[in-house]
């Protein structure tokens, strides 16, 4: 027996306990793929035979016969010859109806990867395109220097590319996907889960962007039923106790609305079938969004197909006219198509039994688009032609890739496909009309880059239906929204946006920005945080040992030189969190047991007397550092204090810890002078902590933020609470280049609505 433990589940589940894997026969769609009984060469030649298309048989047989002769000793965890896999693969393929090139790639698809064949071989035989496909659906070999995670989002990466230039490699590997999760059953339970939530995560959604919804509601049912069992049961069962009533409902809704369709007298008379949400459907909205199952609306729904779009509103309005609409459960995706171009007309109607269901009224074009997506193309016409529709169905995953060049974190493509090919879109126009369509969640910032890159950059605030939002704040569908601008020279996004954009485009341009515009930040943004980091992981690596040390991640991510890694940590293209692992690893093999020997101070820190801004009277050359009890800026009359091994530390002379010491015997000698450095153009930045009281509001924090933002003022952090007289303390952590600059700050942080004070922090 096996079993399965789920993650943060003291509960085993043991495959006794496993309902029955979803029966694909009992689905919503009269044109799903076929079973997956095993299909052999035989059944996929007659499959050919009856299909109206025209194939080159030849060319199919030879390509068998050659996966045959290579995958002949290999076999499938199920005991299976490993052949009958890229058959069902074809199988798949010939009835979303593709061309003969793309049922030879699938036949081989694994020969490359799996055997000895070589991609020369597959070319000289069946030439260039076949070649090419199997290309693109061949994982890359290991390569030491990734990850496991990183090796998978490389090969994500690969397929994409691969994609942009043909969209048939994407068709073939969701085909791929589809037969394996059918079979997943014979794997083991730990890696099914991993396979479950990949395809989750990655090719549901994917599937979803290009239309083809027959094979994305057949993963996602598939993904869920080995990733939520005891979920999966408990719908199965709510489902099978109202299955009566919900035949006898649907037939009888079929049977009115036929009726009355032939009395009005459509020639010929529409096709109506009836339609049950699946599985995992009702599972997001009763588990994701607290609903009972009785409130989901299209819970079951009548769709009715006709022949031409005036007839789709005709029949809209006799359907009105029989069952009472409910208000605001309206969409039109005939006017307005979702960004897969899936259209159709939904309305949810309330009947005789008190009982609401949807109807979806479309076209047969529209039905075959929405069944089988991009793949409509060769299934229903000679190939695909380059065409707006088709091109902006396949514009995402150029804009990921582009989005890419301006990152260095591999695993970056994976998130993009996680946000941006969410299920759920949001629809919003431009005061001049254009449709702008985001994933759920997006905000204005969003928006603007979505508009043009530099309307991003160059956004001061916006205005969602005439009303001014903050900038965190989630667009709706049906808004109306406008994004101010600026042209103030120097204006930019600011780096706290990047906690706010939803999608990985915006997210993307940002960095751009930051990268371009912001270097000598960056760069001592960046070295302050890795050091940073080193102190907390006790790392002590010297200062001229430090370049070989990083060099690996430094070839990984791009960076020629020490700065340019250094400024590819401020912008956000190199996350630590993701190279302190192998570091920490990296220092103990170099190291070991002389690790302990090496000073702290042989990290160089970023003050000396040129760059910190300080001078010692009577001292050369000597490490500086500021005290963070009270953080001094230029401007602040300052002393230093001489620590043991660290350098100077230079303190505000107000500050409680000189107060409270100076006298002190054991620690007068150790006080000395200091002054700040007289420069033309200082460029060294500064911390400094800010308390904020306000009217505790929403949009407090955005408003904060925003300001700050028109002014290029960096935020470390922020913190906030609550105070009982009904007001909030915000405190925050920027950077400035000295007094002047933060008089500056103060005086725009107390223009902002509802704030009472702005206070430096005593800290």
């Amino acid at each position: 027996m096996q079993e399965v433990k789920e993650n943060n589940e003291k509960t085993v589940i043991t495959e006794k306990m496993l309902p029955d894997r979803p029966e694909r026969s009992s689905r919503n769609n009269d044109y799903l793929l076929e079973p997956e009984e095993l299909v052999t060469i035989d059944a996929l030649i007659q499959k050919i035979l009856d299909s109206e298309k025209q194939y080159d048989l030849d060319k199919i047989i030879s390509a068998y016969e050659l996966a045959e002769s290579y995958h002949h000793d290999q076999k499938r965890e199920s005991g299976e010859p490993y052949i009958t896999h890229p058959l069902a693969v074809a199988y798949i393929l010939l009835e979303l109806g593709m061309d003969t090139d793309t049922i030879c790639a699938a036949l081989l698809h694994d020969v490359v990867e799996d055997t000895e064949c070589t991609l020369d071989e597959l070319r000289k035989r069946f030439g260039n395109d076949v070649a090419m496909l199997v290309n693109g659906v061949t994982k890359l070999g290991k390569v030491e220097i990734f990850t496991k995670e990183e090796q998978k989002a490389e090969n994500i990466r690969k397929i994409l590319i691969s994609m942009s230039e043909d969209i048939r490699v994407i068709i073939i590997k969701l085909s791929d996907r589809l037969h394996n999760m059918r079979t997943l059953t014979y794997c083991r339970p730990d890696k099914r889960r991993t396979i479950a939530h990949e395809t989750m995560n990655i090719y549901a959604p994917i599937a979803h962007r290009l239309g083809i919804s027959s094979i994305k509601d057949e993963i996602e049912d598939l993904a869920f039923y080995y990733l939520d069992p005891y979920a999966y049961m408990e719908i199965e069962e709510q489902m099978k106790l109202r299955r009566n009533d919900r035949e006898e409902l649907v037939e009888k809704i079929k049977s009115r609305i036929s009726e009355r369709l032939e009395k009005e007298g459509f020639t010929p008379p529409p096709h109506i079938d009836g339609r049950v949400k699946s599985n995992y459907g009702i599972y997001k909205k009763v588990f994701r969004d607290g609903k009972d199952i009785d409130q989901i609306y299209d819970r079951y729904a009548v769709r009715i197909i006709v022949n031409t779009i005036p007839e789709c509103y005709n029949v809209l309005g006799i359907i009105h006219d029989m069952f009472r609409p409910i208000p605001n459960r309206f969409k039109d995706y005939i006017s307005t198509p979702k960004p897969n171009m899936y259209q159709s007309l939904h309305t949810t109607v309330i009947g005789r039994e008190a009982i609401p269901f949807e109807v979806q009224i479309r076209t047969w074009e529209m039905h075959r688009m929405a069944e089988y997506g991009i793949a409509a193309h060769w299934k229903y016409k000679e190939g695909i032609v380059s065409n707006s529709k088709s091109d902006n169905r396949i514009a995402w995953v150029r804009q990921i890739i582009e989005s890419q060049q301006e990152s260095n974190d591999v695993e970056e493509i994976v998130r993009a496909i996680k946000n941006d090919l969410a299920p759920e879109d949001v629809f919003a126009f431009t005061p001049k009309g254009d449709m702008i369509t985001l994933p759920k969640g997006a905000t204005v910032i969003d928006f603007a880059y979505a508009i043009h890159t530099e309307v991003g950059h160059k956004m001061c605030g916006a205005k969602a239906d005439k009303k001014m939002v903050s900038y965190d704040y989630q667009i709706k569908t049906g808004e109306i929204i406008e994004i101010l601008t600026t042209n103030v020279e120097g204006h930019g996004p600011s780096r706290s946006w990047l906690n706010i954009v939803r999608t990985n485009d915006a997210k993307a341009k940002i960095r751009a920005w930051f990268k371009k515009e912001r270097r000598e930040e960056n760069i001592y943004e960046g070295r302050t945080a890795l050091e940073r980091e080193f102190r907390r992981n006790n790392l002590r690596v010297p200062e001229d040992e430090l370049e070989d040390f990083l060099k690996t991640d430094m070839s990984k991510h791009n960076c020629d030189t020490l700065d340019d890694f250094f400024a590819a940590i401020g912008y956000g293209g190199v996350q630590l969190s993701k190279v302190m692992q192998r570091l920490k690893t990296e220092y103990q093999k170099r190291y070991g047991d002389t690790a302990k020997q090496l000073s702290q101070e042989d990290i160089k820190p970023q003050s000396t007397k040129s760059k910190s801004g300080v001078i010692v009277d009577g001292v050369e050359d000597c490490v500086i550092k500021f005290a963070q009890c009270c953080n001094p800026l230029p401007g602040d009359e300052i002393v230093g204090f001489i620590t043991r091994g660290h350098g100077v530390s230079i303190h505000k002379s107000d500050c409680q810890n000189y107060t409270s010491h100076k006298d002190d015997p054991e620690s007068a000698e150790r006080w000395v002078p200091v002054r700040w450095q007289q420069t033309k153009n200082n460029s060294t930045y500064f911390k400094t902590t800010l308390d904020i009281i306000a009217v505790d509001r929403i949009g407090l924090l955005a408003d904060v933020s925003s300001a700050l933002a028109m002014i290029n003022i960096y935020i470390y952090e922020s913190a906030s609470r609550e105070l009982k007289n009904g007001n909030a303390i915000l405190s925050i952590t920027i950077s400035v280049a000295g007094m002047e600059q933060l008089n500056t700050v103060i005086t725009k942080l107390k223009k902002i609505q509802n704030v009472i004070s702005v206070e430096r922090s005593g800290k």
